[in-house]
């Protein structure tokens, strides 16, 4: 009788182990790891040959885009370890419902869970863009006004950025999840 609990009880915790919750795949992990965790997320819902990269065309002119990658948030330097996620990465297009800081918010909440959400709120704002008073370089797209900001948490680093058009309606935004280590080229970058 013993035994035979503590065999379920085996079973129950490495069930529980094995088991994806929202933020255990997260930048720092293995390739394996995460698409584990991808493929058994239930709000990134992969399809059957989806690994590390999920495209959703929810109806036309809404769209959801999640990508775990190997290569650091600047793109600037490979990365020596293939085998490790350096970046996740989430982006809404919505033609319907206008993007705001606060939707991308109840995104990385949705997705990672309470926990990633907390460090991200706690995080400290490192960069702003644009500038209070900047306008953008004549080289800019000039059907785009890119608002945007960079974030230090405990455990990482976050990038959020919404495009708004024109008339200051934004139908674009993405967030990227990404290791502290790569804070520095994100922000070299950033500030050119």
């Amino acid at each position: 009788m013993v035994i035979g609990f503590k065999r379920g009880l085996g079973w129950a915790i490495a069930t529980l182990a094995f088991t994806a919750q929202p933020g255990w795949a997260l930048p720092g992990q293995t390739v394996n790891l995460a698409e584990t965790w991808i493929r058994n997320n239930p709000t990134l819902e992969p399809g059957p040959n989806e690994r590390l990269t999920i495209n959703r065309l929810v109806s036309p002119g809404q769209r959801f885009t999640f990508q775990a990658s190997v290569f650091p948030v600047s793109g600037v330097v490979p990365n020596p370890d293939r085998r490790q996620i350096r970046t996740e990465r989430f982006s809404l297009v919505d033609y319907a419902n206008p993007i705001d800081s606060d939707r991308l918010d109840e995104s990385l909440r949705a997705i990672y869970g309470q926990e990633i959400f907390n460090d991200y709120r706690q995080a400290e704002i490192l960069l702003r863009y644009p500038e209070r008073g900047r306008r953008p370089a004549p080289t800019d797209n000039p059907s785009l006004f890119l608002r945007g900001e960079v974030r230090e948490g405990e455990r990482f680093a976050y990038w959020q950025e919404i495009a708004y058009d024109r008339a200051g309606n934004a139908y674009l935004g993405r967030m990227a999840v990404f290791l502290k280590a790569d804070l520095p080229a994100l922000q070299a970058q950033l500030d050119l």
